[in-house]
């Protein structure tokens, strides 16, 4: 039987630990090489503006000084640029910015330090005097177009999404604003977590009530499940609520807003009434998913 083989192109698909899948496209070493060169640009620029103030001012009083401080520079620009701006710039020098490229880690996770820092060290292993296209050879090697100083921290270098969040998206259903009421208050949302509600939410406008529940399901199922709401609770409306918690909730006429969307709310749907008010022993018939948001109901009271 014929194997099967992946596609080869420069796509690559990371699950992170939330289960989130993004693709991103890797950054190839003639996209990567404009970025070096300006890096490069800018490192010398900075040494010879700095050579120049210590010869007219150390230099002056000491040679000897001025030498050594020039070796100093030397190797602490050559050695540790791109590890300090990456460590500060998330995942970026000012070259990699300019032509829109990131260091992240095989997880699709921002990169730390030490991450940074080793990477960096082991540019002078790429670009070793005996075989200087030793890192170039290596990134044609592996199908992520790692060159050895990846390989050895864990990273990759992807092509910047910088538009992947165009602006905070406006929620048409003000049931979203009530739901996200009952969202735990302690819940921190990662990254990831952000980059995939603020893409849902931005598209989801473009789909139809069956796609986006499709598409919402993936994400919505297991977050049901970690707040405890119920399971027919509509999977696009929880995650337009965590997108508004998370992206809008903490704006100055947030009460304001959640008051009116919950009389509004109220008006056109009469069982998506705040839990304190749930107080009813009737139960209306479960709504299929996009129709309504079951709010957890509490025990009968005797009146």
């Amino acid at each position: 039987m014929a194997q099967r083989h992946a596609q080869i192109d420069s796509i690559i698909r990371v699950v992170t630990p939330e289960n989130i899948a993004f693709e991103y496209r890797l950054a190839g070493p003639f996209r990567r090489l404009p970025a070096l060169i300006i890096d490069w640009v800018i490192c010398a620029a900075a040494f010879f503006v700095f050579m120049i103030v210590v010869s007219f001012t150390i230099g002056l009083l000491s040679g000897g000084l001025a030498v050594a401080i020039f070796v100093v520079a030397s190797f602490v620009i050559q050695w540790f640029y791109g590890g300090l701006f990456e460590t500060f710039m998330n995942g970026q020098t000012p070259g990699k910015r300019l032509t829109g490229i990131r260091v992240l880690t095989t997880e699709g996770q921002p990169i730390n330090g030490m991450q940074a820092i080793m990477r960096n060290l082991f540019r002078g292993a790429d670009l070793f005097p005996g075989l200087p296209c030793l890192g170039l050879i290596v990134m044609t090697l592996n199908n992520r177009s790692q060159r050895l100083g990846d390989l050895v921290s864990g990273t990759i270098v992807v092509v910047e999404q910088n538009s992947w969040l165009t602006g905070v998206a406006r929620l048409e259903d003000p049931r979203a604003i009530q739901l996200a009421g009952y969202l735990p208050p302690n819940f921190i949302v990662s990254r990831p977590l952000a980059r995939a509600l603020a893409t849902y939410v931005e598209r989801r406008r473009f789909f139809s009530p069956l796609r986006r529940r499709e598409v919402a399901k993936h994400l919505g199922e297991p977050l049901l499940r970690q707040f405890g709401l119920p399971a027919d609770t509509s999977y696009d409306l929880l995650l337009c609520a965590l997108y508004y918690r998370t992206f809008i909730a903490d704006r100055g006429e947030d009460e304001k807003r959640l008051a009116e969307a919950t009389a509004a709310a109220a008006q056109v749907n009469p069982f998506s009434q705040p839990f304190a008010q749930v107080q009813m022993e009737y139960k209306p018939p479960p709504l299929p998913q996009e129709q309504m948001v079951t709010i957890p109901q509490s025990p009968t009271r005797q009146f």
